[in-house]
C-alpha cells in the first residue's frame, strides 16, 4: 500500500537532520553546526502508533548569501509542495521568526497542503514558551514546541502530523493498474519513453533538464491491459549547483518509487550508469520493488559484437547489489524495443507477487544445506529448522535457526540462489527474515 509521504522543510541551522534522525531512529544524516552539511539519506521509513508514512529530509545546500538561502527554502518548499501529503515547517526558538520563515510560510499556506508548524530547540517550555507564541504570526496554524536533541514534544507533534494523512491514500488502493515508476537523472529520456508509449505528446519534452514540474500519471493501454506510468521527470531548474537538482531529483524519485509496483531506472547509455543512478536504483531496492533497468539512447552509441556485453557488465558492477534486475537496451526517440516493456512488466509484477508452497520451500532448503554445510563459529554449527514464505512485493521469506547470529550474510546469499535458481523471480528482489528457535 502507498504510504503518506512527510517532508521537512526549514532554514539551515533549525535542525532538521536532527529531527530527521531522530524519527528514523538512526544517525543517518550527517549533523554538523556548518549549514549544509546534510549529505547522506533524506528518507527513512518512520511508524507512529499503528500509521507508517515516509520521511524525507528537503535539506539540500545552504549558501551564505541571505537571498540565496531564501530561493533555496522556496525550491525546498516547491518541493515539499509537489510531492508531500503533510509538510513539517520547522523554526528555531532561538533565532526567532525571520523575514525567510514568513515568505515560505505564504507560500505553503497559498499550496493548500496541511502543514504542521514545529518550533524546534525549546528545551524549557516553561520559560520558552512566550517565545514560541510569536510564531502565530506566521498564520499557518498552531505552533508545537518540541525539542529534537532533547527530544521532548515529540509525540505531540507526530500526533498532528497523522491527524493529517489522506483518507484517499487508502483508497487509491482500489486502483487495480499495475502502476510503473519511470526514475533517472534529469534528461535521461523518462517524458520521451512515456509520450512514446503512449503514441502523443502527452508530457512536455525539451532539451532543458527538468522541464516536467511534477510527477505526473499516465493512463496506457496496450494490448488489452491497463498500467499507469508515473513520469518523475519533474523538477524545474532554478539553482545551477547540479548536487542540489540531483538531490532533488532523487526526493521526486522516493515518492515515485512509493507508489509503484515496478520501477523502471532509466539509464543514459552515451554517459554509462552513474553513481547517482546507483542511488536512486538504491531507493528502489530497498523498497523491494520489481526492477527493470532501461539503458536509453542506445541508437547513439556505436556498435561491435561485444558493445552490449560491455554495457551489461558495467551495469552489474556498478548496481552489484541487484543482480536480479532485467536490463533492455533501447531508444525512446526512435522506439527501438520499447515494446519489450511491457512484457517485461508482466514478467516482473509475477515474480513480485510470487507464492512458494511451504513444502517445496522446505526441500529447497534441505537439499541446500545438504550440498553446502551451514557456517559454524567456536564448535557451534548453524542449524536451518523450517522456512516459510510469509508475504509478497517482495517475496519475503522466515527461516527459523537455532543461533541468528551464526547465519552469515553469505548463506543468506547462497540460500537465495539456489530459491531463484530453481523459480527464477527476475526483476524482483528478495526478502529474508532470520529467527531463531531452541531445539528441533
Amino acid at each position: 500500500m502507498s504510504k503518506p509521504v512527510v517532508a521537512v522543510v526549514g532554514r539551515p541551522n533549525v535542525g532538521k537532520s536532527t529531527l530527521f534522525n531522530l524519527l528514523a531512529g538512526e544517525r543517518i544524516s550527517i549533523v554538523q553546526d556548518t549549514p549544509g552539511v546534510t549529505r547522506d539519506r533524506i528518507y527513512a521509513d518512520v511508524s507512529w502508533l499503528d500509521k507508517a508514512f515516509t520521511l524525507i529530509d528537503t535539506g539540500g545546500i545552504e549558501p551564505d548569501s541571505s537571498d540565496i538561502i531564501l530561493s533555496q527554502m522556496r525550491e525546498q518548499a516547491q518541493i515539499a509542495i509537489d510531492t508531500a501529503d503533510v509538510i513539517i515547517f520547522l523554526t528555531d526558538v532561538r533565532q526567532g521568526l525571520v523575514d525567510a520563515d514568513s515568505k515560505v510560510a505564504d507560500m505553503l499556506r497559498r499550496s493548500r497542503k496541511p502543514v504542521v508548524l514545529v518550533v524546534n530547540k525549546v528545551d524549557s517550555f516553561e520559560k520558552l514558551m512566550p517565545d514560541v507564541y510569536e510564531f502565530y504570526n506566521l498564520g499557518i496554524g498552531d505552533p508545537i514546541p518540541i525539542s529534537a536533541a532533547s527530544r521532548l514534544g515529540i509525540g505531540d507533534m507526530l500526533d498532528q502530523i497523522i491527524k493529517h494523512f489522506p483518507e484517499d491514500k487508502l483508497g487509491e488502493e482500489e486502483d487495480d493498474r499495475p502502476k510503473v515508476a519511470v526514475v533517472g537523472k534529469p534528461n535521461v529520456g523518462k517524458s520521451s519513453l512515456i509520450n512514446h508509449l503512449v503514441g502523443e505528446d502527452r508530457v512536455i519534452v525539451s532539451e532543458i533538464a527538468g522541464t516536467t514540474r511534477d510527477a505526473i500519471d499516465t493512463g496506457i493501454s496496450y494490448e488489452g491491459r491497463e498500467y499507469i506510468f508515473i513520469d518523475t521527470a519533474g523538477l524545474r531548474r532554478k539553482s545551477k549547483i547540479k548536487e542540489e537538482l540531483e538531490k532533488f531529483s532523487i526526493i521526486r524519485a522516493v515518492t515515485a518509487v512509493e507508489r509503484a509496483d515496478v520501477v523502471i531506472i532509466m539509464i543514459d547509455a552515451t554517459e554509462g550508469v552513474t553513481e547517482q543512478d546507483a542511488k536512486i536504483a538504491g531507493i528502489a531496492h530497498d523498497r523491494g520493488k520489481g526492477i527493470i533497468i532501461a539503458v536509453n539512447k542506445w541508437d547513439a552509441i556505436e556498435k561491435d559484437d561485444k558493445t552490449i556485453y560491455k554495457h551489461t557488465e558495467r551495469i552489474r558492477e556498478v548496481l552489484s547489489f541487484m543482480p536480479y534486475a532485467e536490463i533492455l537496451f533501447i531508444s525512446a526517440k526512435t522506439g527501438q524495443r520499447t515494446r519489450k516493456i511491457f512484457d517485461m512488466i508482466d514478467v516482473v509484477l509475477e515474480n513480485n507477487s510470487m507464492r512458494i508452497a511451504t513444502g517445496v520451500l522446505n526441500e529447497i532448503m534441505s537439499e541446500a544445506v545438504a550440498m553446502q554445510q551451514p557456517p559454524s563459529d567456536k564448535g557451534k554449527r548453524l542449524k536451518l529448522y523450517y522456512m516459510t514464505q510469509v508475504a509478497v512485493k517482495p517475496p519475503t521469506f522466515v527461516v527459523f535457526v537455532n543461533d541468528k547470529k551464526l547465519m552469515h550474510f553469505s548463506y543468506t546469499r547462497y540460500l537465495e540462489n539456489r530459491i531463484r535458481g530453481a523459480f527464477g523471480f527476475q526483476g524482483t528482489s528478495l526478502k529474508f527474515i532470520i529467527r531463531e528457535r531452541k531445539g528441533g
